[in-house]
């Protein structure tokens, strides 16, 4: 009996427990589309685009120096965790006239992380409006056109988030004032999105072997 016990405990409990998990992946770790087809940043004067990358998309606004708590709580809790990820990179939508107050934050961030994936993009009250209304999203723009919500956009520029929020029901994006929010829910998020490019790529390489 001692030997079977011991049997099962160093060979069939870790099996067992193997394709429990994996099991879990395969079936729960993939993030609902909200939004399909978010458009793309052509209307904007930038080199970025949201096609073909992973992006937090967020949205500072016409008063960056008011935003800072976003975009630290952002760099702290999820940025730095993440951003040696290939395809994997920040995208706020700024103000025109705002080019200096970036230009500071991106030196305080820079101190903190290598902040080579995060990326500014600037517009007008129109363009900014305009793009983003096209999120579909329960959430408004301040009048400053900043809000502290951040959403995640796959390769194929649709809108990810939880249909089934214990808090909210459909959850489209990610208040970045709480941490607990981030820590609890955005970070988990961006980990089930990687991992679903990851086992996508692993499933292509090994059908192409």
């Amino acid at each position: 009996m001692k030997k079977t016990f011991v049997m099962v405990v160093l060979f069939i409990l870790p099996i067992v427990a193997y394709l429990f998990f994996a099991s879990g992946i395969h079936n729960f770790g993939r993030l609902p589309v909200l939004t399909p087809k978010v458009g793309e940043l052509t209307s904007f004067s930038t080199d970025a685009q949201l096609k073909n990358k992973i992006t937090i998309l967020g949205f500072l606004g016409n008063n960056v120096d008011q935003q800072k708590g976003t975009a630290f709580n952002l760099n702290q809790k999820i940025y730095k965790h993440f951003f040696e990820f290939k395809d994997f990179q920040f995208v706020m939508i700024v103000g025109k006239g705002q080019e200096q107050a970036v230009e500071n934050l991106k030196k305080e961030l820079a101190v903190l992380a290598d902040i080579k994936n995060w990326k500014f993009v600037y517009g007008d009250k129109d363009q900014i409006q305009s793009f983003y209304s096209q999120l579909k999203t329960d959430i408004t723009l301040k009048d400053d056109l900043s809000t502290p919500y951040v959403f995640i956009i796959d390769k194929d520029l649709s809108l990810r988030g939880r249909t089934d929020d214990e808090d909210e029901g459909t959850k489209y994006g990610f208040n970045t004032i709480s941490v607990a929010e981030l820590n609890n829910k955005m970070e988990d998020d961006v980990k089930i999105i990687l991992a679903e490019y990851r086992m996508a790529l692993k499933k292509n390489n090994a059908e192409r072997k």
